[in-house]
């Protein structure tokens, strides 16, 4: 019987399995302690604030301890599962010798075990890992001081002090280093707060923001002792409480830093699209999209590609950091998706460049896609401009929020059978209201008319896709 030692136990961390994320509730366990594990087997499912994802481990071993159970939300970089990797049944014959964690130098250039990088599931590992710069911590540099100073000790009984330490340099994007220095902030003097001791913009503002007075209590009161709060007591047949995580609570953030973040303006346009539905029907029996998604999305979804196609200028991101405008010379179609984990918004990516066919067919995946909660974290990353359809839910029009970095978002009311002065006569028209959202920083007025008086003309005249794309 092989004895386990700390040594041959190796701990899989929480990986960040989209750009940015900082947390991940772990939802199941398909293994238990005391299983056998291989390399590249999927051991746990996890939700994220953007995609729930299944998590393969990187090496074999056998199951020691899950360190959390189901339903907890766990930070980025925390063990989550301990594996023995000592050479039980599971670990290969020629596989090399563990060393020690401490002794362990390679430890920050790769993950854990061998050099691969979890990855979604069913999309493949990748040949080569990406190779992370060693990053030392205040940590390491107490130490090379402490060992000067004992050197000092057992040689010649007095410390001598080192003339100087060589201090890590903080870790900061290019944008991030840019406002410290134009604020005046050294960056080794700020406390980060972002994952993996990056410093983010808001740890430079609160460097500058003054400090909060302090009113010292007089040396012989002692300070008083306030109980914390009793958690609200509240009828649980009349009440039900949700705690918000994973993509609710990424929505909620994101549409509060976007609300009072872009300035928005909404224009709205009620249009005629008799004309519109009457060309999906003839498109349903088209050979070319015969099993295809058709529908008038489908449209809506061209006609706002041709109107940015003709107007490029609202295709664009604000930089807040360096205070530019970045034109986008692609575009990133969002479609926003109600799924049972709450809205979310995965994007088809350079839909600009796709065909009819091609993006009835981009957008039936994204949609089961979505249903199905399989959405990959990349599909929701870097879009440009999104369609909300809320016509779906019998809704007339709203204003929707702008998805933080994109600069318009076109809302699609419900379709109805309406009175219209159509050719100088009253006549039942198929009927609908747009309405469009732009960040008023990038698109003023004129600009933001001319895109949503287009989108409506195409619906209601659809030749003109033919002249104007």
């Amino acid at each position: 019987m092989t004895t386990m030692t700390e040594a041959s136990v190796r701990e899989f961390k929480m990986p960040d399995v989209g750009e940015g994320l900082t947390e991940a509730e772990i939802l199941k366990w398909y293994v238990q302690p005391g299983d056998t594990v291989t390399d590249g087997q999927v051991v746990c499912e996890v939700e994220t604030a953007k995609a729930a994802v299944e998590l393969p481990i990187p090496y074999d071993g056998v199951v020691r301890d899950l360190h959390f159970p189901e339903g907890t939300t766990v930070d980025v970089g925390t063990p989550i599962i301990a594996v023995d990797v000592s050479g039980g049944t599971a670990a290969p014959a020629e596989a090399p010798a563990e060393v020690p964690a401490a002794a362990e130098a390679p430890e920050e250039k790769k993950p854990e075990g061998s050099g691969r990088q979890p990855v979604l599931v069913g999309y493949g590992v990748a040949a080569s890992s990406t190779k992370r710069r060693p990053r030392k911590g205040p940590e390491v540099v107490v130490s090379q001081a402490s060992a000067a100073v004992q050197k000092e000790l057992n040689g010649h009984g007095t410390a001598a002090v080192p003339a100087a330490v060589d201090k890590p340099r903080p870790l900061a994007k290019p944008p991030v280093r840019k406002l410290a220095k134009d604020l005046g902030v050294d960056l080794a003097t700020v406390v980060p707060s972002g994952p993996d001791g990056i410093i983010t913009r808001e740890d430079v503002h609160a460097a500058v923001a003054p400090p909060a007075p302090v009113t010292p209590e007089p040396a012989h009161v002692a300070p008083a002792v306030v109980p914390a709060a009793p958690p609200a007591a509240y009828d649980t047949a009349r009440e039900t409480r949700i705690p918000v995580k994973g993509v609710r609570k990424a929505t909620a953030a994101a549409m509060i830093g976007s609300a009072f973040t872009a300035p928005h303006v909404t224009e709205f346009v009620t249009v005629d699209v008799t004309r519109t539905m009457k060309l999906v029907e003839e498109l349903k029996q088209d050979k070319e999209l015969q099993g295809l998604r058709v529908n008038p999305l489908l449209l809506v979804a061209k006609a706002l590609l041709v109107a940015i196609k003709r107007n490029p200028d609202v295709n664009a991101s604000w930089d807040e950091a360096a205070q530019e405008i970045v034109l986008k010379h692609y575009v990133n179609l969002g479609i926003a998706a109600a799924t049972p984990r709450g809205l979310i918004v995965p994007n088809i990516k350079d839909a600009h460049t796709k065909t009819l066919p091609q993006l009835a067919e981009s957008l039936g995946e994204l949609v089961s896609t979505a249903r199905e909660g399989k959405t990959s974290p990349a599909a929701m990353q870097g879009g440009t401009v999104t369609i909300t359809n809320v016509g779906v839910f019998g809704v007339d029009t709203g204003t929707p929020i702008l998805n933080p970095g994109e600069s318009a978002i076109l809302a699609i009311g419900a379709i109805k059978l309406q009175p219209w002065v159509h050719k100088g006569k009253v006549k039942p028209r198929q009927v609908t209201t747009l309405a469009l959202s732009f960040d008023h920083r990038l698109v003023d007025g004129e600009l933001g008319s001319k895109v949503l008086a287009d989108v409506a003309a195409i619906l209601e005249q659809p030749k003109r896709l033919i002249t104007w794309a």
